[in-house]
Protein backbone atom coordinates (compact mmCIF):
# COMPACT_ATOMS: atom_id res chain seq x y z
CA UNK A 1 0.00 0.00 0.00
CA UNK A 2 1.31 3.53 -1.07
CA UNK A 3 1.69 6.19 1.55
CA UNK A 4 -0.95 9.15 1.55
CA UNK A 5 1.71 11.58 0.63
CA UNK A 6 2.65 9.94 -2.44
CA UNK A 7 -0.63 8.74 -3.61
CA UNK A 8 -1.46 12.70 -2.96
CA UNK A 9 1.51 12.92 -5.25
CA UNK A 10 -0.16 10.95 -8.11
CA UNK A 11 -3.14 12.63 -7.73
CA UNK A 12 -1.22 16.24 -8.70
CA UNK A 13 0.64 14.21 -11.38
CA UNK A 14 4.31 15.28 -9.20
CA UNK A 15 7.28 13.76 -10.40
CA UNK A 16 8.61 13.75 -6.77
CA UNK A 17 7.45 14.13 -3.27
CA UNK A 18 9.36 17.51 -2.48
CA UNK A 19 6.58 19.17 -5.18
CA UNK A 20 3.95 18.01 -3.05
CA UNK A 21 4.72 18.68 0.36
CA UNK A 22 4.60 22.61 -0.66
CA UNK A 23 0.76 21.65 -0.75
CA UNK A 24 0.59 19.56 2.10
CA UNK A 25 2.63 22.14 4.38
CA UNK A 26 -0.11 24.81 3.37
CA UNK A 27 -2.35 25.69 6.43
CA UNK A 28 -5.45 24.82 5.97
CA UNK A 29 -7.12 28.26 6.25
CA UNK A 30 -5.10 29.74 3.87
CA UNK A 31 -7.04 26.61 1.41
CA UNK A 32 -9.75 27.82 2.78
CA UNK A 33 -9.77 31.28 2.30
CA UNK A 34 -8.47 30.58 -1.94
CA UNK A 35 -11.68 28.64 -2.01
CA UNK A 36 -14.01 30.97 -0.71
CA UNK A 37 -12.63 33.44 -3.06
CA UNK A 38 -13.06 31.45 -5.79
CA UNK A 39 -16.53 32.08 -8.17
CA UNK A 40 -18.11 29.62 -9.75
CA UNK A 41 -18.14 29.37 -13.98
CA UNK A 42 -21.62 30.42 -15.75
CA UNK A 43 -22.43 27.56 -16.84
CA UNK A 44 -25.98 26.26 -18.45
CA UNK A 45 -27.42 23.70 -17.24
CA UNK A 46 -28.20 20.84 -19.44
CA UNK A 47 -26.25 18.72 -21.94
CA UNK A 48 -23.65 19.51 -24.12
CA UNK A 49 -24.65 19.01 -28.03
CA UNK A 50 -21.94 19.20 -30.38
CA UNK A 51 -22.81 21.49 -33.68
CA UNK A 52 -23.23 19.24 -37.16
CA UNK A 53 -19.99 19.88 -38.39
CA UNK A 54 -18.00 18.11 -35.56
CA UNK A 55 -20.59 15.28 -35.68
CA UNK A 56 -19.61 15.15 -39.18
CA UNK A 57 -16.04 15.19 -38.63
CA UNK A 58 -15.99 12.49 -36.38
CA UNK A 59 -18.40 10.01 -38.93
CA UNK A 60 -16.19 10.29 -41.35
CA UNK A 61 -12.62 9.84 -39.24
CA UNK A 62 -12.61 6.03 -38.72
CA UNK A 63 -13.77 5.53 -42.40
CA UNK A 64 -10.69 4.36 -44.90
CA UNK A 65 -10.48 6.91 -47.79
CA UNK A 66 -11.83 6.00 -51.01
CA UNK A 67 -9.39 6.81 -53.33
CA UNK A 68 -11.11 4.91 -56.74
CA UNK A 69 -13.26 6.37 -58.43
Amino acid sequence: MQSPRRQVSLWLGHASLQSTEVYLRTDPSEKLEALAAMKAPMLKPGRFRAPDKVLAMLNTAGRKPNYVE
